[in-house]
């Protein structure tokens, strides 16, 4: 089971914090294989913790379907469907468009400032041919106006969802397009100008377009 030797350990954070983020991330960016056998004691030592924590972020990554655990036998990495994402995408274009609903009726024009500047990194991102680079950066930009509902039942699925996205462009190489950055502006000046439905509306399509481009 190949651990990055040089893994450095997020600062300020649990045990257990510690090792749910990374692990989760290995899975996500296929250090760990899909179907590949966990070694909680291997894990416990790449991480520099004990295998008490390393146990309960395997738990907690189950519930997420990141892992597949057998009592008495081993825990493995799930597999991962190409066509899932078909399932995947639309909830979550779903609760991105109230997102942008929600967060057009209170957004700051500090807000909208740095949705702006986000939205220009993504382009240098995009017109650079660095998916990983734009991946992240779309990430922070829809997070931000996931963030602004301050509904944390919303950040709290989008976060989840997000995480299994982000482990199909990984493995399936999906790309964001230059498409995406006229997207953003639309549904940034939408929310300027207040007009949540048509804010919600360019977010839908936002994401299920990428339904489309996996086609």
């Amino acid at each position: 089971m190949p651990i990055p030797a040089d893994n450095k350990k997020p600062v300020r954070q649990s045990a257990k914090e510690n090792a749910l983020n990374q692990i989760q991330q290995w899975i996500i960016d296929g250090t760990l294989l899909p179907g590949e056998k966990l070694n909680d004691s291997k894990l416990a030592e790449a991480l520099g913790v004990s295998r008490t924590p390393v146990r309960e972020s395997l738990q907690f990554l189950e519930v997420q379907g990141f892992v597949e655990m057998y009592p008495g036998k081993a825990t493995q990495v799930t597999e991962i469907e190409r066509e899932a994402i078909k399932d995947l995408l639309p909830p979550l274009a779903a609760l991105q468009s109230l997102s942008a609903e929600l967060a057009t009726r209170h957004v700051t024009q500090e807000q909208l400032s740095q949705l702006e500047n986000i939205n220009e990194r993504f382009a240098k991102a995009i017109y650079s041919h660095n998916g990983y680079a734009a991946l992240k950066v779309d990430e922070e930009f829809h997070q931000l106006i996931v963030d602004i509902t301050k509904n944390t039942y919303i950040q709290g699925i989008a976060e989840s969802l997000q995480a299994h996205v982000r482990r199909h462009f990984f493995h399936n190489s999906i790309t964001l397009t230059e498409q995406s950055i006229e997207e953003h502006k639309a549904i940034i000046t939408a929310m300027k100008n207040g007009n949540k439905d048509k804010a919600a509306a360019i977010m839908k399509e936002n994401w299920l377009r990428t339904l489309q481009d996996f086609d």
